[in-house]
């Protein structure tokens, strides 16, 4: 059992040692889920990272949880931004929290949304940019009257950046997605953008396309895998 911090989490130690310490692979689930639902995709990525699927904090009925209260509109999200806010500083400590207890390496972070999740993979690379190694962004958009709209983009130089949508969502339409990915071609991020023909979901294509591309970057981060290099 996973020892108790701030958030409930699920954890999946690295199945794959290495000399140094591991990466950290932050799992963000979406609004009405809960830890256990996005923890189902460990099994696929790269058994170098430390993998840790958290629940937040806000129950949202039916056994799920927020890390907002939000209402998808026609207009756009309406949510509680001061939630958000305080939220992310939950995650922020959270996350001191994994390096005390797990030692994972200190800028080898990797956050990975769902969502609302995803909007709070892109609250925390603002908070902590120097510490965020790569960030994956699935069925999220851009949420208005934030920090992700005035702040300096340089602070995310370099940072990659994978961003997929589904073509047919109807919770984010994929419009938004469309909105998120122009507005990350401004700043000096690392963009890969991909739709598939799917609605509000992980599909088995774009889980492929995700595990590959977290690869790929941590190979470019720490080398490849001793199996791959030889």
């Amino acid at each position: 059992m996973p020892p108790s911090l701030s958030l409930k989490h699920q954890v999946r130690l690295p199945l794959q040692l290495s000399p140094t310490a591991p990466p950290l692979l932050l799992l963000l689930h979406g609004v009405g889920s809960h830890e256990e639902d996005l923890m189902g995709l460990a099994p696929y990525v790269d058994p170098r990272f430390l993998v840790v699927s958290a629940r937040a904090p806000r129950p949202w009925g039916n056994g799920g949880y927020a890390w907002f209260d939000i209402t998808f509109t026609s207009a756009g999200p309406e949510g509680n931004w001061q939630q958000a806010a305080e939220s992310r500083q939950v995650l922020a400590t959270f996350i001191q929290e994994l390096r005390q207890t797990y030692a994972p390496a200190l800028r080898r972070l990797y956050l990975m949304g769902f969502s609302q999740g995803a909007m709070m993979s892109m609250y925390l690379s603002l908070l902590m940019p120097a510490q965020v190694a790569g960030m994956v962004i699935m069925s999220g958009q851009l949420p208005p009257q934030t920090d992700l709209l005035t702040m300096d983009p340089q602070a995310l130089q370099g940072l990659p950046v994978l961003v997929v949508h589904g073509m047919y969502d109807p919770i984010i339409p994929i419009a938004e997605g469309r909105r998120l990915r122009d507005q990350l071609q401004q700043w000096p991020v690392l963009l890969t953008y991909a739709e598939y023909p799917m609605e509000h979901q992980v599909s088995t294509t774009s889980l492929q396309d995700i595990t590959r591309w977290l690869t790929t970057q941590l190979n470019q981060d720490i080398g490849p895998a001793p199996c791959e290099a030889g």
